[in-house]
This record gives C-alpha cells, structure tokens and sequence, in this order.
C-alpha cells in the first residue's frame, strides 16, 4: 500500500511540474515538455529518499528495497517522458 501511495505522490508531484510549466510558460507545448523533464531529476531524489528511509528507519534490507525503488522511481518517469515526448511534438 506505501508503495501505491508514493506512486500517487509522484503522479501528484508531476502535476505540480506541469501546472508550474504551464503558470510560468504561458501554456506553451515547449514550455510543458520542459516541466515534464525538470521532473525527472526531482522525482528520482525523492525516490531515493523513499529508499533510504526503508533501508535506515524501517530496518528492510537494501536487496529488498531496490525492486521497490525502481518501480516507485519508473512509473511516474516512465509518464513524465511520455508527456514530454508528446508535448515535444506538438
């Protein structure tokens, strides 16, 4: 259930990006494109957060944390990178 709800955090953080993107760039397809990849970077510190506290506070080992991490890491990525694909089309 955790991990469903950082997933949620990162899809929430993600909208933040874009309605940011979108105030500070007047709405532009370029504009969205590069919020959409300024959350990447973002979003793979928080994850690595999420890890670290698993590994240090919750006591769950490292080889058990890492499969978690990548997939709490690559779902909202994996969205930010296809909007920024499709906003960079347009």
């Amino acid at each position: 259930m955790h991990t469903i709800k950082v997933i949620a955090g990162g899809f929430l953080l993600l909208g933040a990006f874009l309605l940011l993107g979108r105030w500070m760039g007047g709405g532009t397809p370029s504009a969205l494109a590069t919020a959409a990849i300024c959350f990447v970077p973002v979003w793979l510190v928080a994850a690595a957060v999420n890890l670290w506290v698993g590994v240090s506070r919750a006591g769950y080992p490292l080889a058990d944390e890492v499969p978690y991490f990548i997939v709490v890491f690559a779902v909202p990525a994996a969205a930010a990178g296809v909007l920024w694909w499709s906003f960079s089309r347009s």
